[in-house]
């Protein structure tokens, strides 16, 4: 089991040991090692799927889960999520809890489930590629010394005030494309993390990856596509384009900041993505969750609300 001990804003204390203990009972012994460094993660889980380990968990965001699964694909070696991060796209995709102890339940049953993967200039990403907008803002959030989806909202607000749209050019399974946009996301999960979806009729096992384009416009008219973005109607907005491609590229006027993951870096004007199916196996309960716009964003909405209240209201149980 791997921990990034600085991912997220819950205290992970007793994790640990209510993780091994939960998966001694169902027959899983686990060793527990802490990440340290930037990359530590998936030297980590490329040993233990080198050693033939069944199982690596990993309790941390989807930068560190995008560590450790790109160690682990095409391998034998099941990933395990403890959701513990600001966003945690990829565990809210699969129907993983939020809460410590459901996400062990689940590693617990141990249904492995193949996921695709993309891949952009070579780098893998399992929830979300992005230039424009969402780059910049991933950017100026990892700067910062506060996580959590308050100050997500702050930076994302600040950024709004001086964010200048740009062209790019697309090529979609061979077809070209030009758009002037606020962003551009290349989807392997239906969102971002912290239930904003992106791209909500994302699958990820269909072999093909979603791309939402959200066109320049008026601050009105971008205010109804974030609305779109909690909603999960975003796709039904006129000013945003969406396609389902196994191969994407993207050309733009100059270098810049893209994320991948929530993980900021910087990229090429020229960006070639393309979608690797089946390449991971994921712990998760063997299907991936039916999405209903409105209704879905609201259930998640009052499930966050519950995990939150026990987490706040009891410790970890003991077994």
């Amino acid at each position: 089991m791997l921990i990034n001990p600085i991912s997220g804003t819950r205290d992970k204390k007793g994790l640990c040991d209510f993780t091994a203990s939960r998966l001694k009972s169902a027959g899983i012994d686990i060793e527990i090692a802490h990440t340290q460094h930037k990359g530590h993660g998936a030297e980590l889980a490329n040993r233990a799927a080198q050693d033939g380990t069944d199982i690596v968990v990993v309790a941390g965001g989807d930068g560190t889960v995008n560590e450790v699964a790109s160690a682990l694909m095409h391998t034998d070696t099941a990933l395990g999520i403890i959701p513990c991060g600001s966003g945690n796209g990829l565990a809210r995709s699969l129907g993983i809890p939020m809460d410590f102890d459901g996400a062990v339940d689940v590693i617990a049953r141990n249904r492995p489930y193949a996921i695709d993967c993309g891949m952009a200039e070579g780098l893998p990403f399992f929830c979300t590629f992005g230039v424009g907008f969402d780059a910049v803002v991933t950017e100026k959030f990892s700067t910062g010394k506060r996580r959590g989806k308050m100050q997500y909202v702050r930076s994302a607000l600040l950024e709004y005030m001086n964010f200048t749209p740009d062209n790019y050019a697309l090529e979609i399974d061979g077809e070209i494309y030009t758009e002037n946009a606020i962003l551009i996301a290349v989807c392997n999960t239906s969102q971002y993390g912290n239930n904003a979806y992106i791209a909500p009729r994302a699958s990820l096992s269909d072999g093909l990856l979603d791309v939402t384009v959200i066109r320049n416009g008026s601050i009105f008219q971008q205010a109804i596509a974030g609305i779109g973005l909690l909603s999960g109607q975003i796709d039904r907005n006129r000013f945003v384009d969406t396609f389902k491609a196994k191969e994407v590229k993207i050309v733009r006027l100059k270098e810049g900041p893209a994320q991948i993951d929530g993980e900021p870096l910087n990229l090429g004007r020229k960006i070639s993505i393309k979608c690797q199916p089946g390449c991971l196996r994921v712990l998760c309960d063997g299907t991936e969750p039916e999405f209903q716009p409105i209704i879905t964003p609201m259930q998640a909405f009052f499930n966050d609300m519950i995990s939150d209240l026990r987490y706040l209201t009891r410790p970890l149980p003991k077994y």
